[in-house]
């Protein structure tokens, strides 16, 4: 027999179930999931307008303070926002997927535990994914899939900086079916953040700062919440399917 014929048969990653499922939970805990994002959304805003100013921020045309450098820094905001963000939500998206009832209030702990190693890699991530994405947006992607899941397994694992490591090990020979999973839910945040830009862009064309700020956070949340539901979803899956180990085991870390 030929090691190819030894070799255990390739299980799908089920990309087309991953986002129905993300879809389902986004739309049925809508209030709780925008309401849990909105905090490290506003404080994103806050952080990137301090850093780079709220008129590159909050609106739709290039302005005198934008720049790459001042892009670079918005995106690593943006990541780091995503990373809390998922952190937040990962016991939300396991109860709603076993319909058990949502405690938002049970889930700040985990969450606020693992913040700071989460923080730092989630920086460290974002940097990796520009240097890959200075030669194509391919490579940039694929290093984006390989560390995918870091967020869930730091805060369900416990592994504090290790959790690179532990989703380069679980996204292997799954990479290209969660760029897949990642770009689809990314276009339909996008399309969020465009709306959000909108309104942030009209409010700021009428002086009014605060409003284009809240206004931002809050549709972005949506965005950011369906991305860490996704996320979520796909570390449990690949957990299933390597491991063996079902969403209510992996739920049961939390009890």
């Amino acid at each position: 027999m030929t090691q190819q014929a030894s070799e255990e048969p390739h299980i799908p990653l089920g990309v087309g179930s991953l986002i129905k499922d993300s879809f389902s939970i986004l739309f049925r805990y809508f209030f709780p999931i925008v309401l849990i994002a909105f905090v490290p959304s506003l404080l994103g805003v806050l952080l990137a307008g301090y850093l780079v100013g709220f008129d590159t921020v909050l609106s739709l045309e290039e302005t005198e303070a934008s720049s790459s450098g001042a892009d670079a820094l918005v995106n690593i905001v943006d990541l780091v926002v995503y990373s809390i963000t998922t952190a937040l939500l990962v016991q939300l998206a396991y109860d709603a997927k076993l319909k058990k009832p949502i405690r938002p209030a049970k889930y700040v702990g985990p969450a606020l535990s693992a913040i700071f190693p989460i923080t730092i890699l989630g920086i460290l991530v974002s940097l990796l994914i520009g240097l890959a994405a200075l030669a194509l947006i391919i490579p940039g992607l694929w290093v984006y899939a390989v560390f995918s899941v870091m967020e869930p397994a730091v805060v369900i694992e416990r592994l504090g900086f290790k959790g690179l490591g532990r989703s380069e090990k679980l996204t292997k020979n799954y990479r290209w079916p969660i760029v897949g999973a990642l770009a689809l839910g990314w276009v339909c945040a996008l399309i969020v953040i465009v709306v959000a830009l909108g309104i942030s862009d009209y409010a700021m064309s009428s002086d009014m700062l605060l409003v284009a700020t809240l206004s931002y956070a809050a549709f972005t949340s949506v965005g950011t919440g369906l991305l860490s539901i996704l996320t979520a979803l796909i570390y449990a899956r690949l957990r299933e399917i390597k491991e063996g180990v079902s969403v209510d085991q992996i739920a049961a870390v939390f009890d």
